[in-house]
């Protein structure tokens, strides 16, 4: 079982890590979210994954029997699948509203603001215009 786990996680990883690669926004989206579930099912198998006792202290007894399960590594999972799915779903409306603006998800295409357009910046304007300004104030 913990061999299925890790090969899953290891055929996440490397999806992710391929999606991520690629030079669109919405497959670093979908690279993005592979490599939460990866991490996401590490953190499960690291909490002892099988047949094991709730972890529910019996009445009378001060703690846990010892082959209860871990609750923890589940919380921290269920926490990370919802700020996971949060987290993609405010990116997935970024990436929308990239392709609204300019008309595209390649980010080789988005270079809006890596154009050398100085006529498009405005001057500074002159010391000089800048003191009188201030004097006639």
């Amino acid at each position: 079982m913990d061999a299925m786990f890790a090969l899953t996680v290891g055929v996440l990883v490397a999806a992710a890590a391929w999606l991520l690669l690629a030079r669109d926004l919405l497959r670093g989206l979908l690279g993005f979210v592979l490599l939460g579930t990866g991490a996401n099912l590490t953190i499960f198998a690291a909490g002892r994954t099988g047949t094991m006792v709730p972890p529910l202290v019996p009445p009378g007894a001060e703690a846990l029997a010892a082959d209860a399960a871990n609750a923890l590594p589940q919380a921290l999972v269920l926490t990370a699948i919802v700020i996971g799915f949060g987290l993609a779903a405010f990116a997935l409306v970024l990436v929308m509203r990239a392709h609204a603006a300019f008309g595209t998800v390649s980010a080789e295409e988005m270079d809006e603001a890596e154009r050398p357009d100085d006529a498009a910046a405005p001057a500074p304007a002159p010391a000089a215009a800048v003191a009188g300004r201030k004097e006639a104030a």
